[in-house]
């Protein structure tokens, strides 16, 4: 595990870790960013990303994964596939902003079912809005929701939005393990 660790942050700091001047989702600004579809659509990134994930995910036995479009959908479809390979099959999905308007007219798309124990699960998270608002469409579906995940929580109020939704959370990795403390309280 040490090695993969290793390695999928050797991918984020040399394919997703950007500095500059940066407005995020949840409004902030930011003097750093990290673009982790940059690293999820890698083939290196995608893989070390998803098999940590899958591994820290065994904790809560979920059925089924997936979180927000558009930062959970390449971690959804490596999921599928490297957990199909892998002997345990996880169904995966994801969560439009707002259901759709024709169609199935759905905001959960993917393979999710009722009663299905279901991890959340995103790139990145910042205030942890993004994975609170595709909980209660999940619910909704009938799931019932047993963790949180990401690959980087940027330590700016994820973890105690999502403790205070109920839910268990668990960072791959926290900005902390990409950059220097000293200088992100500059942020």
């Amino acid at each position: 595990m040490d090695e993969a660790r290793a390695s999928l942050l050797d991918v984020i700091r040399r394919q997703s870790l950007k500095t500059g001047r940066f407005i995020l989702a949840s409004g902030a600004e930011s003097n750093y960013y990290v673009d982790l579809r940059r690293t999820t659509t890698h083939p290196a990134g995608a893989y070390y990303a998803t098999f940590l994930l899958l591994d820290l995910m065994k904790r809560w036995k979920p059925d089924a994964a997936g979180g927000p479009t558009l930062g959970a959908d390449p971690l959804a479809g490596s999921m599928a596939l490297l957990s199909h390979q892998l002997g345990h099959p996880l169904r995966t999905f994801m969560v439009r902003s707002k259901a759709k308007d024709h169609g199935t007219g759905r905001a959960v798309e993917g393979n999710l079912e009722s009663g299905d124990r279901v991890v959340v699960l995103d790139d990145v998270v910042t205030s942890g809005g993004s994975l609170i608002k595709v909980l209660e469409p999940i619910r909704e579906a009938g799931a019932v929701i047993v963790g949180a995940t990401a690959i980087l929580d940027r330590e700016q109020g994820a973890a105690q939005a999502l403790a205070d939704a109920g839910l268990p959370f668990a960072p791959l990795f926290r900005i902390s393990d990409l950059l220097d403390p000293e200088w992100i309280k500059g942020v």
